[in-house]
């Protein structure tokens, strides 16, 4: 096994060009994945480096792949050895930042009351950690979580199990979890916290911490909260993709904070970012975890949610409605027809005819609104429609509609829904 080097020993000195320069002070730390760990901590003024390893175990390894296996020995009762906490060993210069500075930081950014469990990661070697290099490191770590404790404590939040030791047995990851999320913008973020602010004194004041969305400016009947975070890409690609496209009925916010509005209740612990979470009567009764350019598998989560179940056999079975049991076959009055799911505006009113067929007829969609699929089921070649948002079935076109298309889309009255103009 690797011993501890002498950068993880305390104060060392940085040799630039043959030159000495300021002294460089270590503390290793585990945040759960040390992937997000890793940036978080590398923006920081005063870091020099950050470093993703494995620290504080029993047991011989020498990559990622020993520290699951060991970790699957455990959960089997095979072996009793400590295994490993996934780490960073955070190098700073102490001219520039403090100690101080960097735990609080690190209290601030995961969720240091989880036990065996970060994020979306469980086991032992996702552990929240903090493994000292020298006495005045140990007692450091004591003070700030006692302080950070009393924060959490007065927002009625658990105890912490942070595991503060000297550090011992240290191994540097494989180079491919070296600055894993410069080299993979869109990789797995974690939350990033409680949402507690740190107690700071009035000389070193509290940055405003985000505050939870407040409850009375949401829909209590039905509301949809994106949690988010700062570091995450498919945060960013959620909002890109569908987020800032929103026209669906129920209503949708994001935040950056990792608790539900005051008085609302989660059915258990978010796990990663982005997650979208469907709230009826301020309670949760559905999510949607880990967005990652998904887009069908989102629309097809949340249409199970809104749509009854004969639509959702239209919408996702590619069923068919009764000919003169839908709805909006009489339906005359200038607005536009959407996607129930979505709230994507499909055709206007004024391309709507009677066809006789006893489903709702048009003759041209607006522009981008739908896709064309060969449909050969039933022994039949047809060409199936669906939404271009959501990916829902519509129905069918035909080529005996009308002028000036020529087209007749026979659509399914029971996934539409009209909005008036």
């Amino acid at each position: 096994m690797n011993t501890i080097n002498q950068l993880s020993l305390g104060v060392v000195m940085m040799v630039v060009s043959g030159m000495a320069t300021a002294s460089v002070d270590s503390i290793t730390l585990g945040m759960g994945c040390f992937w997000g760990a890793e940036k978080r901590m590398a923006a920081l003024p005063g870091i020099v480096d950050v470093e993703s390893g494995y620290a504080n175990g029993d047991a011989e390894i020498t990559n990622y792949h020993d520290v699951l296996a060991l970790e699957q020995q455990l959960k089997r009762g095979k072996t009793t050895a400590r295994n490993h906490a996934e780490v960073i060993q955070v190098r700073f210069n102490p001219a520039q930042t403090s100690l101080r500075n960097i735990l609080i930081t690190f209290w601030e950014n995961h969720n240091p009351t989880q036990g065996d469990q970060q994020g979306n990661d469980r086991g032992s070697n996702y552990r929240s950690a903090i493994y000292t290099s020298s006495a005045a490191q140990l007692a450091e770590a004591l003070a700030t979580r006692d302080e950070y404790q009393a924060a959490l404590t007065a927002a009625s939040l658990g105890k912490i199990t942070t595991e503060i030791e000297p550090l011992r047995h240290y191994n540097r990851a494989e180079e491919d979890h070296q600055d894993y999320l410069q080299k993979h913008p869109n990789g797995y973020c974690g939350l990033g916290g409680t949402g507690v602010a740190f107690p700071r004194t009035a000389a070193a004041p509290a940055a405003v911490a985000p505050a939870p969305l407040a409850a009375a400016e949401l829909h209590f009947d039905r509301q949809l909260i994106a949690f988010e975070s700062a570091d995450c890409g498919f945060c960013r690609q959620f909002d890109a993709d569908i987020l800032n496209q929103w026209t669906a009925a129920t209503p949708i916010r994001a935040t950056p904070v990792a608790q539900p509005p005051i008085g609302w209740t989660l059915a258990q612990p978010l796990f990663a970012t982005p997650t979208i979470v469907l709230f009826e009567q301020g309670k949760e009764v559905s999510r949607f975890t880990g967005y990652q350019g998904d887009q069908a598998r989102f629309w097809h989560w949340l249409g199970l949610q809104l749509l009854t179940p004969e639509q959702q056999k239209i919408a996702f079975e590619q069923g068919t409605e009764r000919p003169f049991t839908g709805s909006y076959l009489d339906e005359k009055r200038p607005g536009v027809f959407v996607d129930p799911v979505s709230g994507a505006a499909l055709f206007r009113s004024n391309a709507k005819f009677e066809s006789g067929s006893g489903w709702p007829s048009f003759f041209d969609p607006l522009p981008g609104a739908i896709t064309l699929h060969e449909d050969t089921a039933h022994g039949m070649h047809r060409v199936e429609v669906r939404s271009a948002s959501s990916g829902i079935h519509l129905g069918h076109v035909f080529e005996d509609g009308p002028l000036p298309s020529g087209k007749r889309y026979c659509i399914n009255g029971k996934v539409l829904r009209f909005v008036p103009d």
